[in-house]
């Protein structure tokens, strides 16, 4: 894999004996798991949006690096995913992550304390210095948008 950065973990102190520090599942895996910390299971009706605590804080090296917050491929099979489509953890938030779900089954699912219930990718980041014109360089592909390239 790429470079190793060094990102901060807090057990939060309501959470310190049972939440779990993200952990790569494997030698190649992008995504470090995010694990539920809950006093009890958490039942999710069908429809229903809920926010799943993790019990951690983390602090990112600098404002060149984000954490984004993906959904875990084995929950989609269960019709459970991210309310926000990914999450974005600046580097100068430190509150705790909180993984907003929503189940689109037709069945309850529910949650245990420990289970795996999203993916976090460290990445780095390019800020923009946007310039106004009045015309954009002209490309073989230009206004054509959805679809145009193939399905």
């Amino acid at each position: 894999m790429g470079k190793t950065i060094t990102v901060k973990i807090k057990k939060l102190k309501a959470f310190t004996t049972n939440s779990q520090i993200p952990f790569y599942a494997s030698s190649g895996a992008a995504g470090a798991d995010l694990y539920a910390y809950l006093e009890k299971d958490l039942v999710i009706k069908p429809g229903e949006r809920v926010k799943v605590p993790t019990g951690i804080a983390i602090e990112l090296p600098g404002p060149e690096v984000v954490a984004l917050i993906f959904a875990r491929s084995g929950l989609s099979l269960k019709g459970l995913a991210l309310s926000n489509g990914v999450g974005v953890i600046d580097s100068d938030y430190r509150g705790e992550i909180i993984v907003p779900m929503t189940n689109f089954s037709q069945e309850e699912i529910t949650i245990k304390n420990g289970d795996r219930i999203a993916q976090m990718l460290i990445t780095g980041v390019y800020r923009a210095s946007f310039v106004e014109v009045t015309e954009l360089t002209s490309t073989a592909r230009n206004q054509s948008g959805f679809g145009s390239t193939g399905l």
